[in-house]
């Protein structure tokens, strides 16, 4: 489980694909003493396990394997060499929770269709999945390549996030543009309620 509070910006330096399986090598300045073997890492708001770790002179390069469904659900195929993933370790116990709960099951992905540059903030659009948008809600939490944002605006499938300097400058947001594509978690909270309210409609 992780808060969608970013600790790290990653590098990818390495992929390989082994039939299904899509094996990636991630440069991060995390403490390689710090990460066992099948730790729970989220890139970019994907939950996946490390299964391989190595110091180095910047921190740690560690690697991750992604299968099938992943591959087909999330932003990660699209991954190549030289590209910058949001990077958070899972929730510890007695952690500050800065965000909200985020689960690292990605539920689709949205694509950015539009960009406001401000003085000092940016706003982006985005266009959710038509099958996950009715979970998004005005000031409700949703995890975008793994950052928790605040819901600003909704209109159909289209919503709006603002990302403050410090989200811009500690996450790979600031080089997001109109095209691109985003991993979108929603809030569990409103999953979970929006399945109670379908049970009651069956008489459940």
């Amino acid at each position: 489980m992780f808060t969608g509070i970013i600790t790290d910006v990653g590098r990818i330096v390495g992929r390989e694909e082994a039939g299904e399986v899509v094996r990636f090598s991630v440069a991060s300045r995390y403490d390689a003493a710090g990460i066992a073997l099948g730790a729970s890492i989220a890139c970019d708001g994907v939950c996946l396990t490390v299964t391989a770790v190595e110091p180095t002179a910047e921190g740690a390069r560690f690697s991750v394997d992604a299968g099938p469904e992943t591959l087909r659900l999330t932003t990660v195929g699209g991954w190549a060499e030289g590209a910058r993933v949001n990077l958070e370790r899972a929730l510890r116990i007695g952690d500050e929770l800065g965000g909200h709960l985020v689960l690292g099951h990605v539920d689709g992905v949205a694509e950015i269709v539009g960009r406001e540059d401000g003085p000092d903030t940016i706003r982006f659009t985005l266009a959710a999945p038509a099958d996950v948008a009715r979970f998004v809600a005005t000031k409700g939490s949703i995890c975008l390549d793994g950052v928790s944002l605040t819901v600003n605006t909704v209109e159909g499938v289209v919503f709006s996030v603002h990302l403050i300097p410090h989200t811009l400058a500690e996450t790979a947001w600031a080089g997001k543009r109109p095209g691109d594509r985003v991993n979108l978690e929603v809030d569990m909270m409103a999953r979970y309620a929006a399945r109670l309210a379908e049970a009651r409609a069956l008489g459940y």
